[in-house]
Formats: C-alpha cells, structure tokens, sequence
C-alpha cells in the first residue's frame, strides 16, 4: 500500500487536506472522489528519509521525448490509450512511467486525456496541462504537443550552453583550490619542520602560510560548521516567499549575471506565449500562468498585476511597461502587435532575438569568469610558492652569512 498526500474541496466548499492509503493513485482518487471529495492536487506522499529541497517534477527530456513521441501517434491516428501504451513501455524513467499508467486508467474510465493529467500536474511544467486543455478543445492535440516538444527542446539547449559554458571556468577553479590545499597541507608542513632545524627567522609570507594551515588544521571542525551554516541559512531563508523574492531581486540587479538572467526571462516569456497562443490558449488564461514559467518571484508579481490589467480591459503593453521589468523593445514588439493583430508573430520575432541576445550575454558572462578564476588560480598558487621559495631563499642568505 502506497500513501498519496491530496488537496481536494469538500461537499459543503471547504479546503480540505490530508494523505490517503491506497494502492495506486487511481484508486485513491476514486475513495476520495466516493467520500465527496472535489480533488484539485493528488501525488505520492514522500517520506522523511526521501526528502528533497526542490519539487519533484519529470525530467526535461523525458517529458521532451514524451510530447514528441505522442504527438507522432496521435497524428498517425493511433488512439490515445494504445500510444500512451507503447510509450510507457519504452520509458526509462520511474516517475513517467507512473505517471503514464495513472493517465491511461483514467482514460479508460472514460476522463479526456488533460483531466487525466490534473492529478499529476505539480509534475508538469505550470503551463502544460492548461495547453493541452486548450489543444483538446480547438482539435489540435498533435500541433500543441509537437510545439511543446519544441519548447521543451529549446529550453534544454539554453540550459546546457550555459553550463557547457561554465564547466571549463570551473575545472580551473577546482584545481586551484585543489592545489593550495595540497600545497598547504602536505607540502608545507615538511618545509617547516625543515625550517625550524635552522632556527632561521622565517618570511613574513611563509609566517602568514603558516599561521593560516595552523589555524585551518586546528579549527577544521569549527570552520566546516561555519560553511554548513553559511550555506543552510540562505538555503532556509530562499524557501520564504519574501527571501525568494529578495533573492530574485538581487539576482537581476548583478552587473553582467543580471542581464543574463532578464534575457533569459524575456526570451521564455516571449516564446512560451507564442506557443500558448498558437495553440489556441486564451490571452488571459495564458497570462494567468506565464509568471510561475519566468521562475523569478518578481516577475510573477509583475505578472500578476499585468494579468489584473488585462482582465480589466488595460491591454498588454501598458501594463507591461508600468512594471518596469521588461526592456523597451518587448513592450515596443507587442504594442505593435496589439494594433496590427500580429501578437503572435511579434512574440516569435522577440524570443527569437533575445534568444540570440542570451547567447552573447553568456558568452561575454563566460568571458569575464574564465580570466577571474586564472587570476585567482595565479594568486593563490603564486603566493604559496612564493613563500616556499622566499622561505628558502631566507634560510641560505642567513647561514650563509652565520
């Protein structure tokens, strides 16, 4: 028996909250829907030893590889539950193939395929379901995954330019720590016994070498809890809605980094839209979601608000641009699409430039750490083997002239 956590409404309209035992996830829906229960959330309840800092969701390329494959099928005519069959079959993921036994029962009872997918939502990026939604009802179920599957693409190469861009920086970073800490734990050490036979007096680099290893090596413990502190009280902190937001909004204000995290906002928000348009989502309710996508707590309260205007009949341009948070030329972009009814070609036209725009603020990004990381490489390795060698080079000028 497995245990599902549930958000469901009651017969009388209040929240209710709890975990239910079941054997699958089907059949904890079907108990809570037979005690009365409107559930709005469902998923497996994880225990203590399995708890994670971030949410579970499917992997990006999973999910990529789903929406293309099912798109395929449906598009060749195969019926939904045969489809979500074979991909269930093929899939190497644990929590996909779950997800896809759970959607194929519910299929079977007789849901559509995006009621099927509510109770896994928190799984699926924001915007999904509500997309597939919108697919069903205009007939397009194969265009919307084909698209989705091209966003999720997209999105995935952004990522890996930007780590790809990171590794070498950081290899170099790696070494150097890894360097001096050789240096001075084991190297050091033995020069210093070496040194003290003399009772020569030392240079000041090598007494500061010194005193720095002395205190690391006998403070070690206090030092490494320190660390642990510095990291888990941020850590702690970023899990609030106000430390997140102060985060986010620290973030963005970064020489270089924050131009790097604005674009890549701007370049998911411009394209997600177009792809929530084109797919036939209504303006408001692809808005209404749009701010949970930008991943920044900041722009989803911007967001909010510039969904608040429209639904009070502001458009989206004015709005956009009271927020502050976009650059002149998105605002610019689907102002003209508003008067030309072009949103949705303008939109494309912005992802696709600022898509461009992310990749040179990367590599300027990348170009600025990499002399960064050599020169505190250079620094700090320079700095130990010139105390080593002024240490040595002390010691023959003093017995020298004994």
């Amino acid at each position: 028996m497995a245990k599902f956590k549930y958000l469901a409404t009651t017969e009388t309209g209040t929240k209710a909250r709890g975990v239910a035992t079941a054997t699958s996830l089907k059949t904890a829906m079907a108990g809570l829907v037979e005690q009365g229960f409107t559930v709005s959330q469902l998923k497996p309840k994880r225990s203590v030893l399995k708890f994670e800092i971030t949410k579970e969701k499917l992997p990006q390329g999973e999910l990529m590889h789903f929406s293309r494959q099912l798109s395929a099928f449906v598009r060749a005519g195969i019926p939904l539950i045969e489809a979500l069959e074979v991909i269930e079959e093929e899939a190497d993921d644990k929590t996909l193939r779950m997800v896809l036994q759970g959607v194929r029962e519910s299929l079977i009872t007789g849901d559509t395929f995006s009621e099927a997918l509510r109770p896994y939502e928190t799984l699926f990026p924001k915007f999904y379901v509500d997309m597939v939604r919108a697919a069903e009802l205009t007939g397009s179920l194969d265009d919307v995954l084909h698209e989705l599957s091209g966003y999720i693409k997209r999105d995935l190469e952004a990522r890996n330019k930007i780590k790809s861009a990171l590794v070498y920086p950081l290899v170099i970073l790696v070494m150097a720590i890894g360097t001096v800490v050789v240096l001075s734990t084991f190297v050091l050490p033995r020069f210093k016994t070496f040194f003290e036979s003399f009772h020569a007096t030392l240079p000041l680099p090598t007494r500061m070498l010194i005193t720095f290893t002395q205190f690391v090596s006998n403070y070690w413990l206090y030092i490494a809890a320190a660390l642990v502190l510095l990291i888990a009280i941020p850590m702690a902190l970023v899990r609030t809605y106000r430390g997140r937001r102060t985060k986010d909004r620290l973030l963005l204000r970064i020489p270089v980094l924050g131009q790097v995290m604005l674009y890549a906002i701007v370049e998911r928000f411009c394209r997600l839209l177009a792809t929530m348009m084109q797919a036939g989502v209504p303006l408001p309710e692809a808005m209404g979601v749009l701010g949970d996508a930008t991943k920044n707590v900041v722009f989803q309260e911007g967001l909010a608000d510039v969904h608040g205007a429209m639904m009070r009949g502001e458009g989206l341009a004015r709005p956009m641009s009271e927020t502050k948070l976009f650059p002149g030329a998105v605002i610019q972009m689907i102002k003209v699409g508003e008067n030309t009814g072009t949103l949705n070609e303008q939109l494309g036209v912005g992802s696709d430039y600022y898509g461009q725009e992310l990749e040179y603020k990367i590599q300027r990004l990348t170009s600025l750490f990499e002399p960064a990381v050599i020169i505190f490489m250079g620094v700090a390795v320079g700095f130990v083997a010139v105390a080593l060698i002024s240490a040595m080079y002390g010691i023959y000028r003093q017995v020298q002239f004994a």
